[in-house]
């Protein structure tokens, strides 16, 4: 449903002060109300904002954004967010695909129903190219049933092929073979990946940004003019930030809890000629033996946030400068809320719209330590 709009809605549960619905039909339609562009919409749980013109995606999202902030954390969003998209269609450049007896698709919302699907208007050209290889895969008799959920990643050139549920069975390496003879640019266990002005080893277990077109504009976000001393990334992966950092800073230390990811980053930072001291460490359990603050500390943690015990530690360590990244308002609420109420102040924000036709919203937010009156003093 969309803000204005006059519908019929059946109600799914109650409680005091909240009534949860399902729509049944739209009545009075909003101007911003367009047509899907996918033929799997609203089944697939890929996307859920497909039937909103894009600008209003948008500005929504900023909306959404600013009213979690408030009513999650106390936290006032800055006057001005800064918006960075890019193209809304065939910007993915990993997608999951689940199988059941030899059909294949995406889940559907909220549940593991399988939707048949032969193609997706989020996922790259490359992708869609495999996914036609794996329908025809799936209709020859030598197609591994058991087979549940494969994962693709490419660079628009090679494909790596994950396969991450075979249940209690794996596959074996001629499943891996005949995806190379029905598609070309098959590899396995690592992927080249150039962004942000560099090349990056992806393994097939190191996580990496989904959005192919908007890599270079999050990094950037992320980095800004950051320079000096000593920089600290943490949740760091196969070292988007890091290599960037490590250009600009004397210093530069990047914490990462995945053994892959730790050796795609070590690899990729010598490969770059740059310096970065890789840690392989949860963000918590390294900050808690950390005795100094370093000047800048990049966070860019997955969905559950920094949580208390991180935010805990960057509170003692006090960095004068902090960069979070991330893909929940209602984490980052709670985590500003703690950063916020112990000194440290928001000096800027970034939406950046790394998953168009989705509900999701990834935000840039650039703190600075001491009070606001403070830095805006010294900013001018």
């Amino acid at each position: 449903m969309l803000p204005g709009e006059l519908v019929q809605v059946e109600e799914v549960a109650a409680k005091p002060e909240l009534v949860r619905g399902r729509l049944r039909a739209v009545m009075e339609a909003s101007p911003q109300r367009v047509a899907p562009r996918c033929p799997y919409v609203p089944d697939c749980g890929g996307c859920d904002y497909q039937h909103i013109a894009e600008a209003h995606q948008l500005e929504q999202k900023v909306v959404i954004l600013r009213e979690v902030l408030a009513r999650v954390g106390k936290v006032a969003a800055p006057e001005e967010i800064r918006v960075v998209a890019g193209p809304a269609w065939g910007y993915r450049n990993r997608i999951q695909l689940h199988f059941d007896e030899g059909r294949m698709g995406f889940h559907a919302h909220g549940s593991n129903r399988l939707v048949r699907a032969e193609s997706c208007v989020a996922a790259s050209t490359k992708l869609n190219e495999a996914m036609q290889a794996f329908q025809r895969m799936t209709r020859d008799r030598r197609w591994p049933r058991f087979v549940k959920t494969i994962e693709l990643f490419t660079n628009e050139s090679e494909v790596q092929v994950n396969v991450l549920d075979s249940g209690p069975r794996r596959v074996g390496r001629g499943f891996f073979e005949w995806c190379g003879e029905s598609l070309a640019g098959v590899l396995a266990p690592a992927l080249e990946y150039p962004a942000a002005g560099a090349m990056f080893r992806v393994s097939h277990r190191s996580f990496f940004q989904v959005n192919r077109f908007l890599i270079d504009a999050l990094a950037e976000a992320v980095l800004g003019d950051e320079a000096g001393g000593e920089a600290l990334d943490l949740y760091a992966g196969a070292g988007l930030f890091s290599l960037g950092l490590a250009r600009r800073f004397e210093r530069v230390t990047a914490v990462e809890s995945a053994s892959s990811a730790v050796a795609d980053l070590q690899f990729n930072a010598g490969r770059a000629g740059v310096r970065v001291d890789a840690v392989r460490s949860g963000a918590a359990e390294y900050l808690l033996v950390r005795e100094s603050a370093p000047e800048l500390v990049i966070a860019d943690p997955p969905r559950a946030g920094l949580g208390k015990e991180v935010v805990r530690e960057l509170v003692r360590l006090r960095p004068r400068r902090l960069v979070v990244v991330s893909c929940d308002p209602a984490t980052l609420a709670r985590d500003l809320r703690g950063l916020t109420d112990a000194g440290f102040a928001v000096e800027s924000m970034t939406m950046v719209d790394l998953f168009p036709q989705t509900a999701h919203i990834e935000t840039v937010t650039r703190c600075r330590f001491g009070p606001l009156e403070q830095i805006k003093s010294a900013l001018s």
